[in-house]
């Protein structure tokens, strides 16, 4: 049996590359973590510094990386309409848990703003992306 698949709504396009800005944005904040050069740190206002200072495990740096990286991918399968775009937010939706469950375990202090809405941006994404499956809209 094969399947056919229908042509999407504009507004699948517009969350499409929302989810791919969303992801791109995510990259450079692990980009910008990964590659903070001593001289970029110290640029930066205390408070941001201090966030600097902490270490986290290899495996939570993998988590982000995972997150924000399959998220990415994720997007760009939705715009080229691939079922693998399911795949990919689940698994950036997990390593994103992942990461923040860490936060709100080991980080005092912090605001849950934040973490919170990336979770549910994710599931979200991940939802949007098994209706447009459910609706043939990807394949």
């Amino acid at each position: 049996m094969t399947s056919t698949t229908q042509k999407p709504p504009v507004w699948f396009w517009i969350i499409s590359v929302l989810a791919l800005v969303w992801n791109a944005m995510g990259i450079m904040a692990y980009l910008g973590r990964a590659f903070a050069t001593d001289e970029m740190i110290a640029a930066l206002p205390e408070e941001q510094q201090a966030e600097f200072l902490v270490e986290y495990p290899a495996w939570y740096t993998a988590a982000f990386a995972l997150a924000v990286f399959c998220g990415a991918l994720g997007a760009l399968f939705l715009l080229i309409r691939k079922k693998w775009a399911i795949s990919m937010f689940v698994l950036s939706a997990l390593s994103a848990i992942v990461q923040h469950v860490y936060l709100f375990i080991n980080v005092e202090g912090m605001s849950l703003t934040m973490p919170i809405m990336v979770m549910v941006i994710c599931i979200v994404i991940v939802l949007f992306a098994r209706h447009s499956s459910s609706k043939n809209w990807i394949s």
